[in-house]
């Protein structure tokens, strides 16, 4: 039994892990991880067809608080990472890790353990997007965009919640507090729908995003920082394979000739 639950433990790079978080919830063991994201396939997979039979349903008020409360979440993260990393004096540029049981350290750990946290709560989108049968919503980009997030964030939260990593953090709360303050208001019906004429903006906001993630990881990797050189490699490969889809979905919603 014993080498059984050892087996389970063991994975790779485990020894690497940022002691501090380990005892966080939803931290040390990779199956929870796991478990939550068969969860969320299993959800794409067999919500629709519970739905298929069904009347869509409106959730105009569940759709206002849970959108106003990611906006407030993610205004939460953002003022945290902000403020901690310059009470650090953490370089923008590059920030080597390092595993510190400073104040201030701790807060910006925890910082980004509700980043982590937010990222299993956006797995709502999806169910919200189901309940109301907006079933083109559920793009290969939504689910690529939620599920790898997800991941991402947990090997944050597992191995470096520390250094550089604030930076991109930084800037995808930032762009969420505006996403979800957009999908707040419109969740309130028709009658706003005259004032949200710049959702094209919020899309060009995400590109410029990861537009400025890519510079940023390049520019790591050409300064040689020493600051995880594989996140940096994997984060510049991650926002090409953004600025693809987002880049592509902007231009078929909003360049198509009429």
């Amino acid at each position: 039994m014993s080498s059984s639950i050892a087996l389970l433990d063991s994975y790779p790079f485990a020894e690497l892990a940022d002691e501090r978080t380990q005892s966080w919830p939803l931290v040390a063991s990779p199956w929870n991880a796991a478990l939550l994201l068969a969860l969320y396939l299993l959800l794409l997979h067999f919500a629709p067809k519970w739905m298929a039979s069904r009347q869509a349903f409106q959730l105009r008020l569940p759709l206002f608080g849970y959108n106003l409360f990611m906006a407030l979440l993610n205004g939460y993260i953002c003022l945290q990472l902000y403020t901690t990393s310059r009470a650090l004096d953490y370089s923008l540029q590059c920030q080597p890790c390092k595993v510190s049981y400073d104040p201030l350290e701790i807060r910006l750990a925890s910082a980004f353990w509700w980043f982590y946290i937010s990222k299993i709560l956006e797995f709502a989108d999806t169910f919200f997007f189901i309940l109301r049968k907006k079933w083109s919503q559920l793009t290969f980009l939504h689910v690529y965009h939620h599920s790898s997030m997800f991941v991402i964030c947990w090997i944050v939260i597992k191995w470096i919640p520390t250094g550089s990593t604030f930076v991109p953090a930084l800037m995808n709360s930032f762009v969420h507090i505006v996403m979800y303050g957009y999908y707040s208001l419109s969740a309130l019906g028709p009658r706003l729908y005259p004032y949200l004429w710049w959702k094209r903006y919020l899309t060009a906001l995400q590109l410029l995003q990861f537009a400025l993630g890519l510079a940023w990881g390049a520019q790591a990797i050409v300064s040689r920082c020493e600051y995880q050189p594989w996140l940096s490699y994997t984060g510049v490969a991650y926002m090409l394979s953004f600025l693809f889809l987002f880049g592509r979905f902007y231009s078929q919603k909003y360049t198509k000739c009429s």
